[in-house]
């Protein structure tokens, strides 16, 4: 089934967008407003031995001035509770905020940030992760074993965050494999890079702050603002307007609370609005740069025997969300595939750049890359094609994952033969051109959520969520959910969501979970009014409940239709006594069993409830002379579940195929040996274009997976994300005659591949 094949749904948000008529958080004005600037460090890592602010303090138009001496001393962090609101002594990255101003406008706050007299002791900078586990390295954090970490995690000194995955006895594997080809990979970090660049606004109203905040997660926002203020949640409202894009990069607690502190000592609303400079440099929201180092044995009817694969994960100078990515890297370094013998170690390591975080679908485009451009030299060791090495060795319904995991019915098998087959895999190419096949997996993450819904007196509805919209359409989508279930459109139902003190809780617009989990919610929530409906239209029918078919914006006895009532006449029967109001917590589904494997470090991500699977096929064409590729055509095929809103499902995959194509050959972040970053600025952050995206052919195995998410689907947003630069990078080693081995493979990489006097891996 294709998604043109299901009535397309258009999303409520998209008119003020497209017009310019939806306000951002930046273009919010309060009466008396002041504009913050914040201090950055500068410097990588140093002790500060001068901090003097009193110059800043007496410029006039200035009205606070703000360092970590005028908050509580409060350590946070959701993993591991390594850092302060403001540098506490020690600066750790460039853009560690170190005192905050509030001013009349931008200039006199500048004036004030450049007012500030900061001197430092200069620190080594810990710029190479693998070199930072030398238990002789200089220490980023020397009191790391002092501060508070989520159990069951294993820290020792840089390694903030240290997991494996063990089965099986890998070195009998590796004996029983006819070859063993070894592999070394490096991917570069890189950035989300929405449109809109992180804006926030606080007023105080007595003891209450309201902030507006272009955050991913609201709630989230709103914990981190009451942790580090130390203020009860009854006193913390965020609001969040449109939200111009986010990628991963706007989740997570950022600087509200700077905001909010500055608001109360200034006496006046505050706004934050970044440069783009600032939202390269500041966020603790990088995609975080990991070498690879794999190892697998292979028989050659192409039966793996064995995997081994070693993982060094940049953290940055604090962990901020990224506390899990250890694991969840291990099973993307792992892959789904059959391995009887295995073992994942990865290592999340503090370095003195800025810090990592969730960006679409972390870990996993680098680890497929890495992972896949890898597969395809075990392939091309024992001389079988790629795509049929994988239909032997990917997991399928009734297969057992890399973790233990036991899969129900999954369509990783149709993914494949459906990308192939679209991208006319096996053809006759130009010398120029070749195709190349990826496939990745990522999880659908299980959390409580929860929704009210209501039937107005009219006769329309209206949706009350927490959920968090940041672009993908998966809140407007929930208006279907309601819609199917009380018999109205879904333009029948307006939407209030994205403030904490109306709606119930939601984890936000992260980890693809919005409709898996609220979705859910909305729809238990409708449930429920749809059964007061049902009544009364019993009750005026003269029916039992049991036959009323809800559909159409009427209801009727089953099998008489004209037996039948308006739902607006219903609504306005039940405006006179009992409100046709609904509440739902739809239960997340619980994590599968592990069977027969030994995890270090498990953080929750070794078992993937309801996982996602994708194949990408891509085909590139080559300029031998500069390096420069093409992208010419992508195919990709996604089991996703059950898609509720195919118009929104497809642009989903579509925009992150284009991420996907940008991180594959142009976006990565590049450090000096000071620590700064070289190419913080869209000038020489090289982003895609419309010039760039190619032509797409996207389908969808549509499989009704239970224990999932509402009508058997699955999350999304993230997936696509994962398997275009691996499949870019296989279908370059076929052109160049051997894997570019770091990402992106710019064109410089491209050619000194093309030139390189021999391979780097291979079998052994």
């Amino acid at each position: 089934m294709t998604v043109t094949e299901t009535p397309r749904f258009v999303r409520a948000d998209g008119p003020d967008k497209v017009t310019g008529s939806g306000r951002y958080t930046a273009d919010l004005s309060l009466t008396g407003m002041l504009t913050a600037k914040f201090k950055y460090a500068g410097v990588a890592h140093g002790r500060i031995t001068k901090l003097d602010t009193s110059a800043a303090k007496a410029i006039p138009g200035v009205f606070a001035v703000l360092t970590q001496a005028d908050v509580p001393n409060v350590r946070f962090g959701p993993f591991v509770q390594d850092r302060t609101l403001f540098a506490d002594g020690v600066v750790r990255f460039e853009a560690e905020i170190v005192a905050a101003v509030a001013a009349i406008d931008a200039a006199t706050a500048q004036r004030a940030v450049d007012a500030i007299v900061v001197e430092y002791e200069l620190l080594p900078v810990v710029n190479d992760a693998e070199a930072a586990l030398a238990p002789d390295a200089p220490l980023v954090h020397p009191d790391w074993s002092s501060y508070g970490a989520a159990r069951p995690m294993v820290r020792n000194r840089n390694d903030a965050s240290f997991a494996s995955i063990a089965k099986g006895d890998v070195e009998a594997g590796m004996a029983q494999a006819d070859h063993v080809v070894r592999s070394r990979y490096v991917a570069d970090g890189c950035h989300a890079a929405p449109i809109e660049p992180r804006a926030i606004v606080a007023q105080w109203e007595g003891d209450k702050v309201t902030i507006w905040s272009s955050t991913q997660v609201p709630f989230d926002a709103r914990a981190g603002v009451c942790e580090t203020l130390e203020l009860p949640a009854n006193r913390v409202r965020i609001i969040v307007p449109h939200l111009g894009g986010g990628f991963g990069g706007k989740c997570g607690f950022h600087q509200e609370a700077h905001v909010a502190a500055l608001a109360r000592a200034a006496r006046r609303p505050v706004r934050l609005v970044f440069s783009r400079r600032e939202e390269f440099l500041a966020p603790d929201k990088r995609r975080e740069g990991i070498t690879y180092e794999f190892e697998t044995g292979v028989r050659n009817d192409g039966t793996i025997t064995a995997r081994r694969v070693k993982m060094v994960l940049d953290n940055g100078a604090y962990t901020s969300d990224a506390g899990f990515f250890s694991q969840i890297g291990a099973m993307h370094g792992l892959g789904p595939y059959r391995i009887p013998n295995l073992l994942a170690e990865a290592h999340l390591v503090y370095t003195n750049h800025q810090p990592s975080g969730s960006v679409r679908a972390p870990t996993a485009p680098q680890s497929c890359w890495a992972l896949e451009s890898h597969t395809d030299e075990v392939a091309r060791a024992i001389g079988i094609d790629p795509v049929e090495f994988r239909r032997r060795n990917a997991v399928d319904t009734g297969a057992e994952g890399p973790s233990g995991q036991l899969y129900g019915e999954i369509g990783v098998q149709q993914c494949i033969a459906e990308a192939a087959r679209l991208a006319g895999y096996g053809q006759t190419l130009p010398a120029d051109e070749a195709i190349g096949l990826a496939i990745g997996w990522w999880p659908s993450f299980s959390v409580p959520s929860g929704a009210y819904v209501k039937i107005d007196g009219d006769g329309s509805g209206q949706i009350i969520t927490g959920a968090q919209e940041c672009g993908t359409g998966s809140v407007m989508t929930l208006r279907q959910l309601a819609a199917d279930e009380v018999g109205l459109r879904a333009e029948d139902f307006q939407l209030v969501y994205q403030d904490t003190s109306v709606a119930p809780y939601d984890m936000g617009a992260t980890g693809s979970q919005t409709l898996f989990n609220n979705g859910r919610a909305v729809v238990a929530a409708a449930a429920q009014v749809a059964e007061q409906l049902r009544q009364l239209a019993a009750n005026r029918l003269e029916a039992d409940p049991a036959d009323i078919v809800l559909a159409d914006g009427r209801a009727h006895v089953a099998g008489t239709p004209d037996r039948s009532v308006t739902i607006a006449k219903l609504a306005a029967i039940a405006a006179g006594g009992e409100l046709l109001i609904g509440h739902g917590s739809g239960a997340p589904p619980e994590a599968p069993a592990l069977v027969g494997s030994t995890c270090v470090g498990n953080v929750g991500m070794a078992a993937w409830v309801a996982p996602q699977f994708s194949c990408h096929a891509v085909r590139v064409k080559l300029d031998r002379d500069t390096g420069v590729v093409r992208v010419l055509h992508v195919a990709a095929a996604h089991d996703s579940g059950t898609i509720i809103n195919p118009l929104a499902a497809e642009g989903q995959v579509q925009g992150a195929v284009i991420m996907g194509i940008g991180q594959a050959l142009t976006e990565g972040t590049t450090y000096d040996d000071a620590g700064h970053q070289r190419n913080a600025a869209l000038l020489e952050y090289k982003l895609q274009t419309c010039a760039d995206v190619p032509p797409m052919a996207v389908h969808f195995v549509q499989i009704n997976t239970p224990n999932a998410g509402p009508r058997g689907a699955k999350g999304l947003a993230e997936a696509p994300n994962v398997a275009t630069a691996a499949a870019i990078s296989n279908a370059l080693a076929q052109l160049v005659g051997q894997p570019v081995r770091q990402l992106p493979m710019t064109a410089e990489r491209v050619w000194n591949a093309m030139n390189a006097t021999g391979a780097q891996g291979g079998a052994a």
